[in-house]
């Protein structure tokens, strides 16, 4: 149990301290957000609990492949903000083009033989 209550002291400190420095400078909560953190403590977490070598590797190509249509998602939301649409509609707005550029993306690698 204190093994799970330090994976989720240990990440939430991660995501409040990039909200805190994002507050102070845009470019770097930028730097910090865009290192793949969660992806770090995501292999480490997986590697102590099952020391998988294949599963981390797995964990790794799929991030890679996915990581291509969630970058739709930051450049949709800034547009539609700067066209004054709310935040919460364009967050949603641009969310919901994320989840089908992801289905998209699931189907052509299908089409490609790659599997995640």
């Amino acid at each position: 149990m204190l093994y799970y209550f330090i994976k989720v002291i240990t990440s939430s400190i991660i995501i409040v301290a990039i909200s805190e420095i994002s507050k102070r400078s845009s470019l770097m909560g930028s730097i910090l957000a865009s290192i793949p953190l969660i992806s770090f403590l995501a292999f480490i977490w997986l590697y102590i609990e099952t020391k998988d070598i294949s599963k981390i590797a797995d964990l790794s190509t799929g991030i890679f492949w996915l990581v291509i249509p969630s970058l739709s998602f930051f450049l949709l939301f800034p547009y539609l903000l700067k066209k004054n649409i709310q935040f919460y509609l364009s967050m949603t707005i641009a969310a919901v083009m994320m989840v089908i550029f992801y289905f998209l993306m699931l189907y052509i690698l299908k089409k490609f033989g790659i599997k995640i």
